[in-house]
């Protein structure tokens, strides 16, 4: 089952009422980047609250948001292409400023009377930008440009200009560059027009030393004549909408970025949004404060007194179920919910028979102990592993692991009696790995198990109070919830548990092999100085045999891959590069101490192109 962007299908069973916005809101339409969230993230750094919504959203639903600001992502379609994404254009009547990112900035220019073409060689990875000093003056623009107030008046619907030429050969895909050994830049994904990077830190405002800066006003105030920014498009405006200026270009391409200040219109053919972007930041700082206006009021502590206030008024007498796993997410969601209503809480812990060794007994331990919850334990490992018995496939795992989670929710709330909410730690990321804002490279990756409304068969309606938050944002939030540090900087774990690093049909035998091996990788890993900079350490036990020699005597056993990566959300992620003789420690562990493994991988893949779990 899919859930769309608003929740439909929890929507059937509980209305969702229009928020009464009380802080300021950037609304971020997604033009079908898997990495709009990005930008959602920067704005959202920067203490503005924001919402990222689907780029045919109504018009009416815009307006009723009031946003004090409009962000345009990138997208991997070209802008004059049949059936290419759009919006309504009456967002640029509507009297807040609009920025356009790439795709985005395309989108801008079409709507407002320009011209956007393809069969141009693109720009992907590093470019140099010269801000064009906004003193009012025109810069001098090529003869293909000359002709934009004529070009805008001719016609406000301007045709495309497609290429005859196949997309590659007309420069939208060029070949991807190489990286040099060991370096940790990622490659460029390619989305088109639009898009999105790969491993991406935040950016920063700073400057490694000083440098000049210029007069320029705006977008751009405080940044130097030429600034490094990071491309990824193939097509290009070539004429501007009537009243617009240039006021960026790079040696290749003419209208880097353009403005209309009178129309409060604002867009850049880079991603300000990535740390390849030195200046990013202070670009999206000067959009939301010195063009929106925005007060940069959204905090955690605030987001508590909120979302304490709506559980109160939306749960009212009735009980909540909360499903806690013992990681981040769960906790945190269970701890804010019983500040709201206390012992109308009563969290279910599920031991499914895939979790690490230990953890259900800890698990149980620190949520009764340490927090003070209500916590019903209910042991259904064999249900669990007789539901997944046979299955291969990594999405009827996950759905299946999901569906088993919600009957063992309603059999124990119907003994407990009275719970009509189901509470869950659903994150942002969740929703975006789940589901596609317009079925673009943001199409769903991998279902969630907490992703995807309720079963018709449950009588169950859906609390999330986390699930507009990235994880650095809930540890944050249970920081101010008072939660010790230890539980907040616990490393994540699926929800499907095990069965996911179980490459293939989940076993006992080869949960056996799973826990052993993962327990080394979790036991060496906290030994190492630098703990505190992983995201995720993981074994995964492989549906592959090869053959070893051990004691003299032939093997014929199970591969084990260790997985480790750094990240700053979990968005994107990078392979942890580990020092060789921890790696070889750990392969020496677990080959002498696992029966039934004889060869030990290290998973060197980042996100994108790869997922951080295996399944």
């Amino acid at each position: 089952m899919r859930l769309d962007w608003y929740g439909s299908r929890i929507r059937r069973k509980h209305k969702l009422r229009e928020e009464k916005l009380t802080h300021d809101t950037i609304l971020i339409l997604d033009f079908g980047s898997q990495y709009s969230q990005l930008i959602a993230r920067r704005v959202r750094e920067h203490h503005v609250y924001c919402r990222l919504v689907p780029c045919n959203v109504p018009f009416e639903r815009i307006r009723a948001l009031r946003p004090r600001g409009i962000i345009l992502s990138g997208g991997p379609s070209s802008v004059w292409a049949p059936g290419a994404p759009t919006c309504d254009p009456a967002v640029l009547e509507l009297g807040v400023p609009v920025l356009g990112i790439c795709y985005g900035m395309q989108l801008l220019a079409q709507m407002a009377g320009g011209r956007v073409e393809g069969g141009h060689a693109g720009e992907y990875g590093p470019a140099t930008i010269e801000i064009l000093e906004d003193t009012g003056k025109m810069p001098v623009l090529p003869q293909s440009l000359a002709r934009v107030a004529d070009s805008a008046a001719r016609s406000s619907e301007v045709q495309p200009s497609p290429s005859p030429l196949p997309a590659r050969e007309r420069g939208m895909e060029p070949p991807l560059p190489r990286r040099e050994r060991g370096s940790q830049t990622p490659l460029p994904v390619r989305e088109g027009v639009g898009g999105g990077l790969g491993s991406v830190p935040a950016p920063t405002c700073r400057d490694e030393e000083p440098r000049p800066r210029t007069a320029a006003a705006g977008l751009f105030a405080g940044c130097a004549p030429t600034e490094k920014v990071w491309m990824s498009h193939g097509d290009r405006v070539v004429a501007l909408p009537a009243g617009a200026r240039v006021t960026a270009r790079t040696p290749t391409v003419e209208v880097a970025a353009f403005a209309d200040p009178a129309r409060r219109i604002y867009a850049v053919q880079f991603h300000p949004e990535v740390s390849h972007t030195p200046q990013g930041g202070r670009m999206l700082h000067n959009f939301l404060f010195d063009i929106c206006g925005c007060r940069g009021d959204w905090t955690m502590a605030s987001f508590i007194a909120e979302a304490v206030a709506d559980i109160k008024q939306r749960v009212g007498a009735d009980r909540v179920v909360c499903g806690l796993s013992g990681g981040v997410d769960s906790t945190v969601v269970a701890t804010l919910i019983h500040r709201a209503i206390g012992d109308q809480l009563t969290c279910i812990f599920v031991d499914n028979g895939l979790l690490r060794a230990g953890e259900a007994e800890e698990v149980v331990r620190m949520a009764r102990d340490l927090i003070g919850l209500k916590v019903d334990a209910v042991d259904a490992a064999e249900r669990f592993l007789r539901r997944l018995a046979g299955v291969t496939d990594p999405e009827e795992k996950r759905l299946a692991i999901g569906d088993e989670f919600v009957r063992v929710f309603t059999e124990e709330a119907a003994r407990i009696g009275g719970a009509r909410f189901l509470a869950q730690g659903t994150l942002f990321p969740d929703l975006i790995e789940s589901q596609s804002a317009f079925g673009g490279p943001s199409a769903r990756i991998k279902s969630h198990h907490n992703v995807g409304g309720m079963p018709a068969w449950s009588q169950f309606t859906l609390i999330e109070p986390l699930r507009e938050l990235f994880k650095d944002e809930v540890r944050e939030l249970g920081r101010e919830l008072g939660l010790p540090h230890g539980i907040l900087h616990r490393q994540p774990f699926p929800g499907p548990g095990l069965a996911v690093r179980v490459v293939g049909e989940v076993t006992p035998s080869g949960l056996r092999i799973l826990r052993e091996a993962d327990a080394i990788v979790q036991d060496e890993m906290r030994k190492w100085e630098h703990y505190g900079t992983i995201w995720q350490s993981f074994a995964v036990l492989l549906p592959v045999k090869s053959v070893g020699v051990m004691g003299d005597a032939r093997t014929y056993d199970f591969a084990v891959a260790i997985r480790v990566v750094t990240s700053r959300d979990g968005m994107t992620a990078d392979w942890a590069r580990l020092p060789d003789d921890l790696l070889a420690w750990l392969s020496t562990r677990i080959i002498n101490e696992v029966d039934g493994v004889n060869r030990v991988l290290y998973d060197i893949s980042s996100k994108p192109p790869s997922t951080i779990e295996w399944e």
